[in-house]
């Protein structure tokens, strides 16, 4: 009897640095940028600062468990492990799923109102041809999947990276002017630095998808840990760089005024139209969506190879070596959710499922800890970090909660 195809374990340790880049460094920054601006002012690195802080105790949490156990479905196999819960596991990892589809329906959306600047074609028919583009390309094969998001991924920080350069006289003049970043110690300043850093929070969210392609990962509890915490700090780096440059260059009031944030700083600085920013955003919504249907797959592909779906969505093509039908089911999802639209609430929910399942990998790992101390060979952090990481996330999940039903 033939023995069962595996997933291929393909992916470096740059390769999945650039993949948890794609994740984390998303369309959203391009628009994050003047609403942060709004609450927080010059001190909106501060409060970039902050969010990467809180979200560092999430990814440590995610950092060890993925070297103590490094297979795919990442989240829903950690709190089967912590809870001994089956019906929890199922339930969180199918919340995981939810979260990718409704993700990759919402960016997809995005894309095609970008793509209408500049050709006409129907929403209906863009959305299942790019859709379609994309379930092929993450069938094709982990390698070839993960180096286009790579390409993208690299695209989107070079466009970063312009809008840094071009504005580099704020960061020229930061000799001069740091004291102007340095928030006094009153109420007020703090409180629109600390709604800063709950919006500036999601745009740290991204490295908890690493841990779905664990089993395609080379010398994965080395790499993947690393690829996470390294994604952490240059997401950091790059972010701080963008905000310091953009507030010290041009008036935050001025950044909050407009939608186009980054393309405002582009054409002030340049004096030339923002195309190419346009193009690259269009690239950082398609490469989103990518990843977040690969992941998807992937999580499907590893509840049932561990029996908690049916047998069919574990199956893995000879050639590709990839989940086919895990992937094609993904892709059918969210096209048909994509083709539903209406997703403003649903993206918000989103939110609340992320972080309500950060909360309970934190508590996972704790009680992982607790009866089994020190495993060979995987890096073990002080058990105060997963319960800081459970109390901030379940603080943000309170805060979402109550936003959803006050507004």
């Amino acid at each position: 009897m033939a023995s069962k195809v595996t997933l291929k374990r393909t992916l470096s340790l740059p390769m999945m640095v650039l993949y948890g880049l794609g994740t984390t460094i998303g369309a959203g920054i391009y628009a994050l940028v003047g609403e942060i601006s709004s609450v927080a002012g010059y001190f909106a690195p501060v409060s970039f600062l902050i969010a990467s802080l809180l979200a560092c105790f999430t990814a440590i949490s995610f950092a060890e468990l993925c070297g103590r156990f490094p297979y795919a479905a990442g989240a829903a196999l950690y709190v089967k492990q912590g809870f001994s819960s089956e019906r929890l596991s199922i339930i969180v990892g199918l919340l995981v799923i939810a979260a990718a589809v409704v993700s990759s329906a919402a960016l997809l959306n995005g894309f095609v109102s970008y793509l209408h600047q500049f050709i006409t074609i129907e929403r209906p028919i863009a959305i299942i041809l790019v859709a379609l583009l994309l379930g092929g390309i993450a069938a094709w094969g982990i390698a070839e999947s993960v180096t286009i998001a790579s390409l993208i991924t690299i695209i989107e920080i070079g466009g970063l990276l312009l809008v840094i350069v071009v504005s580099k006289s704020g960061l020229a003049d930061i000799s001069s002017q740091w004291t102007e970043l340095i928030p006094p110690a009153d109420f007020t300043t703090w409180g629109g630095i600390y709604l800063g850093a709950v919006l500036s929070f999601y745009a740290f969210i991204g490295f908890e998808d690493m841990v779905d392609v664990a089993e395609e990962v080379k010398d994965v509890r080395r790499n993947l840990p690393n690829a996470i915490l390294l994604t952490l700090g240059i997401t950091t780096l790059i972010y701080l760089l963008l905000m310091i440059s953009a507030v010290l260059s041009m008036p935050p009031a001025e950044l909050a005024a407009t939608k186009t944030p980054l393309v405002h700083i582009y054409e002030y600085h340049t004096g030339e139209k923002a195309i190419v920013i346009s193009i690259i955003g269009m690239f950082a919504i398609i490469n989103g969506a990518l990843i977040q249907m690969i992941m998807g797959s992937r999580v499907l592909y590893g509840m049932s190879s561990r029996g908690q779906l049916p047998d069919l969505l574990s199956r893995v093509h000879q050639r590709t070596q990839t989940p086919l039908i895990a992937t094609a089911m993904v892709t059918g999802i969210v096209l048909i959710v994509a083709l539903i639209g209406r997703l403003a609430t649903l993206a918000e929910t989103t939110s609340v499922i992320m972080l309500t399942i950060f909360s309970l990998v934190n508590l996972a790992l704790w009680r992982v800890k607790r009866k089994d101390p020190h495993p060979h060979g995987v890096r073990i952090y002080p058990s105060w970090i997963p319960i800081t990481g459970f109390l901030i996330s379940s603080a943000f999940v309170l805060s979402e909660v109550i936003h959803l039903f006050t507004r």
